[in-house]
């Protein structure tokens, strides 16, 4: 009798089988918990065969290394020596996988993790030795993972182009299969080379694909309809698997297959922006229409934690347009748009199905024993990925064809609308976790110019406005002052130069970007020039004049670069304010200070530069 460890998840089962292995008692022990732990766990279908994978490497390793030994082989015996066997196992494990796979790490932590769970059971003896190695680290290096980077803005629009082009030709497909199936009837009646006939059969659930396969003559004998229904694009013939070809072509004329529901797992990404494990897991009790939008109910995968969303419609008038012949072929973007049409073409499917959980994603699948099933979708089924899928509509992408490459450009697109915001882009992570998973790319292109272009507008707005010229009359009348932005008390300061700090007046001397607010300025008068508060009136240009010898005495004492990084913007700004004087002007102004009418004051950290 042949003994079968069995793990069904997702619809898929995974099987390990101990008398194919010497070391069987072995293979029994690790097979059992793993068959426990997915139960209990609720593994994902990889991780289930993550699991699969590593007691078969194990096994057939632990056969080649012990010999004859192998049938003692077992975690509850001292002989052999298995913590010895397992350390030198996964040593190998590396040399089995490509530089930097993050693949022995995961089959390594998987057998501890099995041989933990059996020594935690108390009918179920481990050796000290086994259960010691097991309760540490592994060693085998964890390897290196590349995070993946979104989508282009054109290939998700060909994304969301081609999704929305098939789901349109499904629902056409679907339409003309229940259209033709009503034209049949039983092919007992009928003809077992009538597609009407062999439709109906399968529509009623009277004829199965098993029958249709019995009854069906050799291909070669098939009329042109049939054949024509499974001819390859190159124009030829499947031989062995033409029944089976076209049990698959039938059943897809009624029910979406698992090809079609990729198409709306693209279409939901795009919508909500949420991760393709969530969207692809919806049931029809997680939504909820309301007026102008729908509310989803959303399950975290890895944490177990459902949480609601609700997504509203671009407009109520468009989501009535939908339903017009002009627009109804058109691309959308609303989610409940999507979710409606998704529930519509799964609708016989989940009838079907029976699942008690009601999701929305069931496709129909004939196996290769011609068993017809309905059950939830596997978008990792190896002949309907979502590769093959690109391929299918003639989709081009660059790098990796990842369908989380979409939810990443969803991501960056947040980013760009929220000015660079974690906060505000990350939504459902957390910002630590947005950070590690998203924070690269484009994204980090677009938060660090959006973290310059902010601290370069925090500096230009608080202090390279530089100062407000007043010329003319404007420098006495008070009303003018007032136009340009001043109180009629800070006019009224100026005017009387009680506001006089040297080289300008300032407005509010209490309010500078330079000090904490309320506290008098520290930096006036050597930074005036600097400063948005400042004010220069035609009075002050002795004071000016002055000051610009002060800088080019200092000019002359430092470096270029130097003096270009300490003085270079208030000796610009002053070389722009002494450019708008007349000659006259200047030719007066410099009569007053060489009669010593004008003097400049100036702080003695002024006359003391240093180079760092």
């Amino acid at each position: 009798m042949v003994r079968t460890s069995s793990a069904t998840r997702r619809n898929l089962t995974s099987r390990v089988i101990p008398g194919n292995y010497a070391c069987a008692q072995l293979a029994a022990e690790l097979a059992d918990e793993w068959v426990e732990y997915v139960a209990d766990a609720g593994l994902a279908a990889g991780t289930v065969q993550s699991y699969r994978q590593a007691i078969d490497s194990l096994c057939t390793y632990a056969d080649s290394q012990l010999g004859e030994g192998s049938p003692r082989a077992s975690l509850a015996r001292d002989q052999p020596e298995l913590s010895r066997l397992v350390a030198a196992w996964e040593r190998t494990l590396p040399s089995g996988f490509a530089a930097g796979s993050m693949r022995p790490a995961i089959l390594s932590g998987a057998i501890r993790v099995l041989i933990r769970r059996r020594a935690e059971h108390p009918d179920r003896p481990v050796t000290q030795r086994v259960a010691a190695l097991a309760r540490y680290g592994s060693g085998v290096p964890l390897g290196e993972t590349a995070e993946l980077d979104e989508f282009s803005r054109q290939e998700k629009q060909a994304l969301v182009r081609g999704a929305w082009a098939a789901v349109i030709a499904l629902e056409k497909r679907l339409v003309a299969g229940w259209e033709l199936a009503s034209q049949g009837q039983h092919p007992d009646e009928g003809s077992w080379m009538a597609l009407p006939d062999l439709l109906w059969g399968l529509a009623n659930d009277v004829v199965t694909p098993q029958d249709i396969s019995r009854r069906l003559p050799p291909s070669r004998l098939w009329t042109d309809e049939l054949r024509q229904c499974i001819r390859r694009p190159d124009g030829t013939m499947p031989t062995t698997t033409a029944r089976t070809a076209l049990n698959r072509w039938l059943a897809a004329q009624l029910w979406p297959n698992t090809l079609d529901l990729h198409a709306f797992r693209v279409l939901l990404v795009d919508a909500t922006g949420h991760p393709p494990e969530e969207v692809s897991q919806l049931t029809e009790e997680g939504v909820e229409f309301m007026p102008g939008g729908v509310r989803l109910t959303l399950t975290k995968m890895r944490a177990k934690r459902r949480y609601y969303r609700a997504f509203k419609d671009a407009s109520l008038d468009m989501a009535q347009v939908i339903e017009t012949e002009e627009f109804k072929d058109q691309p959308r973007r609303e989610a409940s748009v999507i979710v409606r049409r998704l529930m519509v073409v799964t609708e016989r499917a989940r009838l079907r199905a029976a699942d008690p959980e009601r999701k929305l994603f069931v496709r129909a699948a004939v196996d290769v024993d011609l068993t017809l099933k309905f059950c939830e979708w596997n978008p990792e089924a190896p002949l309907a990925r979502f590769s093959k899928w690109l391929q299918l509509n003639e989709i081009t992408v660059t790098g990796k064809t990842d369908i989380r490459r979409l939810r990443k450009s969803t991501k960056v697109e947040r980013v760009v609308a929220a000015r660079g915001h974690i906060r505000d882009a990350a939504d459902d992570h957390l910002e630590e976790t947005f950070k590690g998973h998203y924070a690269q790319g484009t994204t980090l292109r677009v938060i660090s110019a959006e973290v310059i272009t902010a601290a370069q507008e925090h500096w230009l707005g608080q202090a390279l406005d530089g100062p407000t010229v007043v010329t003319g009359q404007a420098a006495e009348d008070t009303a003018q002052l007032q136009a340009l932005g001043l109180t009629e008390q800070e006019a009224d300061g100026l005017v009387q130069g009680e506001l006089d700090m040297g080289v300008t007046h300032c407005k509010n001397p209490y309010d500078s970007p330079y000090s904490p607010a309320g506290e008098l300025c520290a930096v006036a008068p050597l930074r005036c020039l600097e400063c948005r508060n400042a004010w220069v009136l035609p009075s002050q240009l002795p004071q000016l004049l002055l000051f610009g010898e002060h800088l080019e005495r200092v000019q002359r004492r430092l470096s270029p670069a130097r003096f270009t990084a300490v003085w270079g913007q208030s000796y610009a700004n002053l070389r722009a304010v002494l450019d708008d004087r007349t000659e006259e002007e200047i030719t007066l102004a410099r009569k007053h200070i060489a009669e010593g009418d004008v003097t400049l004051d100036l702080p003695l950290s002024a006359h003391v530069e240093f180079d760092a």
